[in-house]
């Protein structure tokens, strides 16, 4: 028996009619399109999933879609402001190299952003333990810390 959900993502309500059992991750990309978000490890130790819900950092492979019924969901693309211009952490992501075959890269800038929303002058130490639920077979990470303290400097508030 399918359930209605209402959901809002990235400022635009959804109602969708859903199986019960189905992922986050999966009404996201099957039934909004939403594709920024990946598919990983499906266990919740890649971190390619992130997303943030009601402010929070999550899993959305493991989160069930009806367990976030009437909350607010912010997803990749959700991050910038326009078609034209980034999001403080994409930009950075792109300036200092952090990204080489892209496919962390959505989970690696949500909890970038989920970081720099509760510390805004992290050090190396504590960039490095935010995105430690993050896996990444291409960068070698450094350039990730760079960009995530890169993005803390522009986002600074005057």
């Amino acid at each position: 028996m399918k359930q209605l959900l209402t959901l809002r993502v990235n400022g635009i309500t959804h109602e969708l009619s859903i199986d019960p059992w189905r992922t986050l991750n999966e009404v996201l990309r099957d039934e909004l399109n939403l594709t920024g978000t990946k598919l990983g490890c499906g266990s919740g130790d890649c971190g390619a999933c992130t997303v943030l819900v009601d402010g929070r950092s999550v899993s959305s492979c493991l989160t069930l879609a009806a367990s976030v019924d009437g909350k607010e969901i912010a997803t990749v693309e959700g991050l910038a402001p326009s078609g034209e211009q980034l999001h403080p952490v994409q930009e950075s992501f792109v300036e200092n190299g952090a990204i080489q075959c892209g496919f962390c890269t959505a989970g690696m800038e949500m909890s970038a952003v989920y970081l720099l929303g509760r510390n805004n002058a992290p050090d190396e130490e504590q960039i490095r333990a935010g995105l430690s639920g993050n896996l990444c077979r291409c960068t070698g990470y450094n350039q990730i810390v760079e960009a995530v303290a890169a993005a803390a400097e522009k986002m600074k508030p005057s």
